[in-house]
């Protein structure tokens, strides 16, 4: 028997060392800017290491971000292709896109997008079939919360402007869908594209000549890679505006309602978990945002010479004093 259990320890180890030391999963991030996805990485951090996936001991992670310029994310995304991701998980609908567009069969994630059903980047919620699954916003569809919100603080408010992105896939929809809500408001859209960090400087003078009372903004990579410019830009004119995520009030600016990315994070690291436990992304249902967030910077209304009023302020989640 001695020599038998002997025999077969033997086996089992000269299997082992056949087989090689197993191999070490590799997740890919492919984000606007280096702040931007950072602060949203950290729940995303958080819930992995809950998930018992460390750094360094079962887990590596790369990171690529194309600091607002659109036109570099397809590349960088091919680039994590090259360096064999297990996993990539993208932060907003122009990285989405990208990472779309280079592979077909690394696992992608959606850490959020823009309505990934109606760009075309999965083709069902339930069933989002191929290889990219996560969280999908609905961006275009809180505009009509937004104008709401301005029009609470902002008495009689009439005109707002409307800035926004074209390397944002997301943008016609937004626009087209922000216009028709304000309708209903009776609230004329000052639709004002901005291409550059160039263009902030103009739009505000063009947003100032059209005589408007409020600012919204458009979602989108280059918005958020040039957040502190864009709540400076605001500032500086004085105007009122409304942010499509919190991190611009924690940049300084006034108001923010969005969904709760935080909590859209740490289901993202759920996704991953199951992915690399070996289900296919085909098989795991896209989520639609359900938890939302209203934040107020009451700072960024005492530089602007603006009252809150209680009932607002009442409704936040967060206020910044």
């Amino acid at each position: 028997m001695g020599v038998a259990l002997c025999a077969l320890l033997l086996a089992l180890s000269y299997s082992a060392e056949a087989q090689g030391p197993k191999k070490t999963p590799r997740l890919c991030y492919l984000g606007s800017s280096a702040p931007e996805t950072l602060l949203n990485l950290k729940p995303f951090h958080d819930r992995l290491r809950a998930l018992h996936y460390n750094e360094g001991q079962n887990i590596t992670f790369e990171y690529r971000y194309f600091e607002g310029k659109i036109e570099r994310a397809p590349e960088l995304a091919a680039d994590l292709v090259r360096v064999k991701c297990d996993v990539i998980l993208t932060i907003g609908t122009e990285a989405t896109v990208a990472a779309k567009g280079a592979t077909q069969t690394v696992p992608i994630v959606m850490g959020f997008s823009g309505d990934a059903v109606r760009l075309g980047i999965i083709a069902d919620l339930a069933r989002p079939g191929g290889n990219i699954t996560g969280l999908t916003s609905i961006n275009a569809e809180l505009s009509g919360k937004r104008l709401e919100l301005l029009e609470e603080i902002v008495p009689k408010l009439s005109r707002v402007a409307l800035l926004w992105s074209p390397g944002n896939p997301n943008t016609q929809q937004f626009v087209e869908e922000t216009e028709t809500v304000a309708r209903s408001f009776r609230i004329e859209i000052q639709s004002i594209e901005v291409k550059t960090v160039d263009d902030f400087d103009d739009a505000f003078r063009t947003a100032t000549k059209k005589h408007v009372e409020a600012l919204m903004l458009g979602g989108g990579g280059f918005f958020n890679a040039h957040q502190r410019r864009v709540v400076e830009v605001a500032a500086k004119g004085q105007l009122p505006a409304i942010y499509p995520n919190s991190q611009f009030v924690e940049a300084g600016g006034l108001m923010a309602y969005a969904e709760d990315r935080t909590y859209m994070f740490r289901r993202a690291a759920e996704y991953v978990d199951k992915i690399l436990k070996g289900t296919k992304p085909a098989d795991l249902p896209v989520e639609r945002p359900t938890k939302f967030e209203l934040v107020i910077n009451l700072k960024a209304a005492k530089q602007i010479g603006l009252a809150i009023p209680q009932s607002v302020l009442y409704r936040a989640d967060k206020v910044i004093k």
